[in-house]
């Protein structure tokens, strides 16, 4: 068995390789419909009965993955803990189990922080690469928390050609310090990268909005933005909560990655087709990402575009069953007997 740490993980997975394991997935979910099992995760909320801690949730996520030769069980742990950052931490923890479903045998224990961050970009990226103008030079960032980095990275990765991003984060503190470490992390982008002190600032230029908030109302209207923008809407991740407003969701062509959960998670979405003064409902929903892939759907691009993430186990399986593969193939990580 291979033990893959935080660090380890982060220096061998690459953004165009969790693109294309994604990419991988949804087409080898319409070829062979059988050799994908994701059931829904279980969400547990937790501290949701004590005032001194902000609630948060505990989260498990099995799934299992045939190849034609071999099948793997894959389970990612997570617990959400939003009083972390107040402790230097970050806000997801998680962890990743990689089996062999004919010995039984574990193959890989791996940090699932940066699987989890990485995978949830790459869904962006996916659709991103679909979705968004091909002539795309702009993008903003709303919310610098841990997801923001490997989400602009992932719009990058698939519109290597922006030259601008604009930033914008509830603290000053935030967006600096996001500048700062995006510069040092990912030196590949050269971007020019303005912090906005008003969120209109950020976003009514951009081509592309990266969104990843813990709001719990829409965060702008659609006349701050361009008609033919394309968002990204990866927070909200609790019916309680929302960052997209009802006006910009009726407004765009809404594509989902995970139809089922996002009736249960998606409070963005939840909240718009349970509002009575919103004319969006469910049956609004242009498609998934598997359409968008397999090009069962493709919804134009001149019109405003959203893509809302609530995530499934399957896309951590694909993106760690890479990892764990590479591992075993080339002796990363740590031995375990």
């Amino acid at each position: 068995m291979q033990w893959l740490n935080q660090a380890v993980v982060t220096e061998h997975l690459t953004m165009p390789a969790a693109i294309e394991a994604i990419e991988r997935l949804l087409k080898q979910q319409v070829e062979h419909p059988d050799w994908v099992k994701s059931p829904e995760r279980l969400v547990i909320p937790t501290f949701s009965a004590d005032d001194t801690h902000s609630s948060g949730s505990h989260l498990s996520m099995p799934a299992t993955l045939y190849d034609g030769d071999n099948e793997y069980a894959v389970v990612k742990l997570v617990t959400i803990c939003p009083d972390n950052p107040s402790r230097n931490l970050p806000t997801t923890t998680a962890i990743i189990t990689v089996s062999n479903n004919d010995t039984g045998e574990v193959l890989a224990v791996m940090d699932g922080v940066c699987i989890t961050q990485v995978r949830t970009a790459a869904l962006s990226g996916v659709a991103t690469k679909y979705l968004a103008k091909t002539d795309a030079k702009s993008v903003a960032v709303v919310g610098c928390g841990g997801m923001a980095y490997e989400q602009l990275n992932a719009v990058l990765t698939v519109r290597p050609d922006i030259d601008t991003v604009y930033v914008w984060n509830r603290s000053a503190e935030g967006a600096t310090r996001f500048q700062a470490q995006f510069a040092k992390d990912y030196p590949q982008w050269n971007v020019s990268m303005q912090i906005c002190e008003q969120i209109e600032d950020a976003i009514q230029e951009a081509d592309i909005i990266n969104v990843a908030t813990r709001a719990t109302e829409g965060l702008f209207d659609a006349e701050s933005i361009k008609s033919d923008v394309h968002i990204n809407a990866v927070g909200a991740y609790q019916p309680s909560m929302k960052e997209i407003s009802n006006e910009v969701i009726a407004q765009s062509n809404v594509i989902v990655d995970d139809r089922e959960g996002s009736r249960h998670e998606a409070g963005d979405l939840i909240q718009a087709d349970a509002a009575e003064d919103c004319p969006w409902i469910w049956s609004d929903i242009v498609g998934d990402l598997q359409g968008l892939v397999t090009g069962a759907i493709a919804p134009a691009q001149t019109n405003m575009t959203l893509f809302k993430s609530v995530g499934a186990a399957r896309f951590d399986a694909a993106v760690a069953l890479d990892v764990a593969q590479m591992a075993l193939k080339n002796n990363i990580g740590t031995r375990v007997q």
